[in-house]
């Protein structure tokens, strides 16, 4: 399979009585971070979570974009915090780690006036998303997940929770119509 680096994965809806991949993928959009061989991981954008960000740490509330809460990244390593950042232009900056295109990874270790006025956008995600080596390749044979290409605003939306809709509503296909689908498809 190709390099899905950077790509997204769109969780496929599934009927209430066929077995998903349980309530944190659900209508999920994972950007992912890395895809190789050995495996992938990435960040679920659409699942903000009850809590600011002063709460794990203190600092960065004020740089955050909208909607300004912590994000769960996913159900692995709930413990740690990532920061996702959108970068303009091509230079490299002190505490960013450039993954693709405009999107790095923030040092969070770093203080935030060394680091935001590089950045263009900021979002903290408590854990992420992984897969083991073939395992997201048999996903997505087995129809789990849609991938599509990522837009530079998706992992900034405003309106996370509205992300799975726009994202497939935006596809030049067939794909654009699952977006109007209940949340339980049998009942379409």
């Amino acid at each position: 399979m190709e390099n899905l680096t950077g790509r997204l994965l769109v969780a496929v809806p599934h009927p209430d009585d066929e077995p998903g991949m349980g309530e944190m993928f659900e209508r999920s959009v994972v950007l992912l971070l890395h895809h190789d061989e050995d495996g992938a991981h990435g960040l679920v954008l659409n699942r903000p979570l009850d809590a600011d960000v002063d709460a794990v740490l203190p600092g960065w509330q004020p740089h955050v974009s909208k909607p300004g809460r912590l994000f769960q990244g996913g159900p692995v390593q709930l413990d740690s915090a990532l920061g996702l950042v959108s970068i303009p232009g091509d230079d490299t900056t002190i505490g960013i780690k450039r993954l693709f295109g405009s999107v790095g990874l923030v040092d969070l270790d770093a203080p935030p006036v060394v680091v935001m006025p590089e950045v263009a956008g900021l979002r903290i995600y408590a854990g992420y998303s992984g897969w083991e080596g073939d395992q997201l390749e048999r996903e997505i044979r087995e129809g789990a997940w849609f991938v599509v290409p990522a837009e530079a605003g998706d992992a900034f939306s405003r309106e996370p929770d509205a992300l799975w809709t726009a994202v497939l509503r935006r596809q030049r296909s067939t794909l654009a119509l699952v977006s109007t689908f209940p949340a339980d498809p049998s009942l379409n």
